[in-house]
């Protein structure tokens, strides 16, 4: 990383990864701008403890607002000229946006937009647009590569990611904007969003209620830790660049469904259990990075196993939760 402060725009930063990138960044001596609406789509207060200690540190400023209010915008970018702007604020999820598509179109195409068009009024020097391994779509067994064809997304969360992709493309066609795009793999581990597997499984194996199994538990993910994942981005923040470019960041090592429940019931040593669904319409099979260009050009290279990860995740977790029993008492 570069020794010279920079002026960090990161928006969604109180959230899972977010908030590990502006550990990163604080430590690193940058200055970081927060947008971050603290949305209700989970408990709002996790995400403000994400945050206690950026909020305490000199170099950090939360401003709180939504992506779509331009008034907001201008007061965020009154804090530029920024060196980078990395965006990670969406409405998440690829069954909530089953219910309602058009809102989610809304924040996360139009939102888009809104910060593209302030990041080239602003004269920001590079733009970092956070994506998701859901725009392939469903797949056969092969590696996803960042050539691959993305017109088939299978909700409207991915079809947003793609549209957000492209929204990219055209402010870098039309002003020139360096721009790179990040297809993030299923990032877990620490402050991971409780509706998501991991953290989901967990409380129900501690609890003794049964686990939902989607299909006959051979679908895979390729779950990436999130230190991982936030290197790849600080590494996308400071390669020298000046075109775009869409990257893969992943493990490249998908694991099964089954495999993931076995790690759990390991790691916390009580067996879970189960029942089977119907797997749902828009999830996919499987998800499998190829990381061969982020390797090449961000010098990415993942580090931390999936049993590791786990490992990390629960102690996390078993603290916040003794934490928060403390606290009552």
């Amino acid at each position: 990383m570069n020794k010279q402060q920079r002026k960090v725009l990161v928006t969604g930063a109180a959230g899972f990864i977010g908030s590990h990138l502006v550990d990163v960044l604080l430590a690193n001596g940058d200055f970081v701008v927060n947008l971050d609406n603290f949305n209700n789509f989970y408990d709002p207060q996790i995400k403000r403890d994400n945050i206690k200690e950026h909020l305490e540190h000199k170099n950090y400023q939360l401003i709180e607002g939504d992506l779509r209010d331009k008034n907001k915008l201008d007061e965020v970018f009154a804090y530029g000229p920024f060196d980078v702007v990395v965006h990670l604020a969406a409405m998440a999820g690829v069954r909530p946006s089953i219910e309602n598509p058009a809102y989610y179109t809304d924040v996360n195409v139009n939102g888009t937009q809104l910060l593209l068009d302030a990041a080239v009024k602003g004269n920001v020097k590079r733009f970092v647009f956070g994506s998701s391994s859901s725009v392939y779509g469903g797949r056969g067994g092969e590696q996803f590569l960042e050539t691959d064809r993305v017109d088939r997304p299978l909700s409207p969360y991915a079809a947003t990611k793609v549209a957000g992709e492209q929204l990219c493309y055209v402010a870098h066609h039309t002003t020139g904007l360096p721009t790179i795009c990040l297809r993030f793999f299923n990032s877990f581990g620490p402050r991971q969003r409780p509706d998501l597997a991991l953290p989901k499984f967990y409380r129900l194996v501690e609890s003794g209620q049964p686990i939902e199994i989607y299909g006959d538990g051979s679908t895979k993910r390729d779950y990436t830790f999130v230190r991982d994942t936030v290197y790849g981005i600080s590494q996308s923040m400071v390669v020298d660049f000046s075109g775009y470019e869409i990257i893969n960041l992943g493990r490249g090592e998908p694991v099964r469904l089954m495999d993931m429940v076995h790690t759990i019931e390991s790691v916390m040593n009580k067996k879970a259990k189960l029942v089977y669904k119907e797997l749902h319409c828009a999830d996919v099979p499987y998800t499998y990075a190829n990381i061969d260009k982020a390797r090449r050009l961000l010098g990415y290279n993942p580090t931390i196993s999936f049993a590791d990860g786990v490992k990390e995740f629960v102690d996390w977790y078993k603290s916040v939760e003794d934490s928060r029993a403390a606290s009552r008492v």
